[in-house]
């Protein structure tokens, strides 16, 4: 029987993939690519996540300025091994990671949940849960005084 476990990333990749964002980032913003698609180049580099081995990064990215974000993606994955030798002159790593490059869709999320729960009926049952959640915690005692419970 396998069991699946998602490990949370370790410190070392975390500090990886930071320093691969801010690079990426500078990166992405001096280089002139010729990749058409490419083409004043705009983008945030919101995460790059790094694999156990740190020889796999996905950086994902936000086009910006309405540019087209699946266009604009699939430049950046064909200018990868490109933006992967600038990477390597820039970090002081064992092995240059190979980069792949995801659209960031955390934001549109975000959006598409706030306009659910701006829906009259999803608003009144939100209302009607926040108002059930006060009188619960109007019927909690309230904490006073040292009782001997820590500071």
């Amino acid at each position: 029987m396998s069991v699946e476990r998602s490990k949370a990333a370790s410190q070392r990749q975390l500090r990886v993939g930071e320093e691969l964002r801010h690079v990426l980032a500078k990166i992405l913003s001096r280089e002139a690519f010729r990749d058409p698609a490419l083409a004043d180049l705009n983008v945030t580099v919101s995460e790059v996540r790094v694999s156990p081995d740190l020889k796999n990064a996905t950086a994902f990215v936000i086009p910006l300025g309405g540019s087209d974000g699946p266009g604009v993606v699939a430049g950046l994955n064909r200018a990868a091994g490109f933006v992967r030798g600038r990477v390597g002159r820039e970090i002081q790593l064992r092995y240059t990671p190979k980069i792949a490059f995801k659209a960031d869709l955390t934001f549109d999320e975000a959006e598409r949940i706030g306009h659910i729960l701006q829906r009259p009926k999803v608003a009144d049952d939100v209302a009607r849960a926040h108002g059930d959640l006060e009188d619960f915690g109007e019927a909690l005692p309230e904490r006073g005084g040292d009782e001997g419970h820590g500071p």
